[in-house]
């Protein structure tokens, strides 16, 4: 597309009336440890998370959930219940965008981690021990909560 035909070109809706996206991540446990990835891409470059993702037009929460899971690490799971949830707005320190994530806890069924270029590492931690990692928001509470629900 020409300079010229992309700066006439008409806005999209998204760009128009910005609205909060719907995205969903997974505590994966395996052998009583924990998945934490260190996102490699804004938002939250840099910082350590759940695997996980937008949810696409059309798909459950669970097929999203899968789908991201899949994508971003190469692991299969089982899903068993969700968490909570979290917002993340990073407008308001200057970045773009408005997410509400839904956090879910799982069990890894099978797969070795591959991860792919939205992610720079992967670690499977003790959710005790998890030391002073950079965390994104909240994600502390959302550990103690899956931990419970899947190690008791």
């Amino acid at each position: 597309m020409s300079t010229a035909s992309w700066k006439n070109r008409i806005p999209t809706v998204s760009e128009l009336r910005p609205r909060p996206q719907i995205a969903v991540s997974a505590a994966i446990f395996r052998d009583r440890k924990l998945l934490l990835v260190r996102r490699n891409r804004p938002p939250a470059n840099h910082y350590w998370t759940f695997p996980g993702g937008r949810v696409e037009y059309g798909e459950t929460l669970a097929e999203a959930l899968v789908r991201e899971v899949a994508e971003e690490t190469g692991l299969v799971i089982d899903i068993k219940d969700m968490l909570g949830w979290r917002e993340y707005l990073p407008a308001k320190n200057g970045g773009i965008g408005h997410f509400v994530i839904l956090p879910f806890a799982a069990h890894w069924v099978s797969g070795e981690i591959n991860l792919n270029d939205e992610l720079e590492d992967a670690r499977w931690l003790d959710p005790r021990a998890i030391g002073d990692l950079p965390l994104t928001d909240r994600l502390e509470e959302i550990i103690t909560v899956a931990a419970r629900l899947i190690n008791g």
